[in-house]
């Protein structure tokens, strides 16, 4: 079973940076460079809400309007492990962030999350 473990989460004032990281493991007949991986977040009351993408082999990357050019979503996969680099951080920005995993193989999807690691911007 694939297991997706987010670490990087805290709390930072407004303006300073954080660096988020995903690291998959539990690959049976499937690599981490099959997976498209995506970060999302979830704000209290809010719904879930797509932030970054990232293709298998990191060619593409595609952030939603509200963290374009704050944020950058990379991957090493050597080291099976997808990374969120949040530069200057609002308030706004305050969620549980989610490192998701997507393959489709042999006529089927697999999709895994991760358990979330909480990203507070305060004063």
């Amino acid at each position: 079973q694939v297991q997706l473990v987010e670490s990087g989460g805290g709390l930072v004032q407004p303006g300073g940076s954080l660096r988020l990281s995903c690291t998959a493991s539990g690959f049976n007949f499937t690599n981490f460079n099959n997976y498209a991986m995506r970060w999302y977040r979830q704000a209290p009351g809010k719904e879930r809400e797509l932030v970054a993408t990232i293709t298998p082999n990191g060619v593409k990357t595609t952030t939603t309007d509200s963290v374009k050019g704050r944020f950058t979503i990379s991957r090493d996969n050597a080291k099976n492990t997808v990374f969120l680099q949040m530069n200057s951080l609002k308030p706004e920005d305050t969620a549980v962030y989610y490192c998701y995993a997507l393959d489709f193989f042999q006529g089927r999807w697999y999709d895994y999350w991760g358990q979330g690691t909480q990203v507070t911007v305060s004063s």
